[in-house]
């Protein structure tokens, strides 16, 4: 079996590097930092491809959108009764990564997920566009259905019953917090000596911080 040559595509890194001498010890604070940065810099600051498995663990992954972030952890939406979710259920262990090929940077942040509070479910859905809204409500997520045609009707459907009305949020979709047991930056560098910088919570909540090999 042949296989074409891609190595014409390879890209050498060569904007930024990671020094000990300046990281902080919390990675919360360097994850600002960069986030902000791509937010002016990036196509699709907010997608992060998110990981899950079965409780076999058979993997599956998709690009979700983080909707926020504190030093807790890292929020996303979706409907709890996709793929996703059935498979947090069975195994709330995650792997995610956020790439930003424009600053040369990926973070891979692995946790646990929980459900936040149906409270901030709410209070996010509301101040989803209109159209969102009536997606996620129309919406079985990751189920079959007949074509592109039906979502469009049941779309209009759900439109013009709603029209100036407020849409309650549908009890089968809300948020999602990835609590992080680890952090890694990556920074690309010349030759592919890429920089590593890992962060693993130890005991008392501390961040320990080591470099890895590229």
């Amino acid at each position: 079996m042949s296989f074409p040559d891609l190595s014409k595509y390879n890209h050498e890194y060569r904007k930024g590097q990671l020094s000990e001498k300046s990281l902080p010890e919390n990675p919360f604070k360097l994850f600002g930092k960069w986030l902000n940065h791509a937010l002016e810099n990036e196509t699709s600051p907010r997608s992060m491809t998110l990981a899950t498995s079965t409780k076999s663990g058979k993997p599956s992954s998709r690009i979700v959108l983080l909707n926020c972030w504190s030093e807790k952890g890292f929020v996303f939406f979706t409907n709890y009764r996709s793929r996703k979710a059935m498979e947090i259920t069975e195994n709330p262990y995650v792997s995610s990564v956020l790439f930003w090929p424009n600053s040369e940077r990926q973070v891979r942040i692995d946790g646990i997920v929980e459900k936040v509070s149906s409270e901030e479910s709410d209070q996010y859905f509301q101040s989803r566009p209109f159209g969102s809204q009536i997606s996620a409500l129309i919406s079985e997520q990751s189920r079959p259905v007949l074509n592109y045609d039906f979502l469009e009707n049941l779309f209009q459907e759900k439109k013009d019953e709603y029209k100036n009305k407020q849409i309650k949020r549908p009890d089968y979709w809300g948020g999602y917090i990835l609590l992080p047991e680890q952090i890694e930056f990556w920074q690309g560098r010349p030759n592919r000596l890429n920089d590593r910088i890992l962060y693993k919570i130890s005991a008392g909540n501390r961040w320990k911080r080591s470099r890895l090999a590229p």
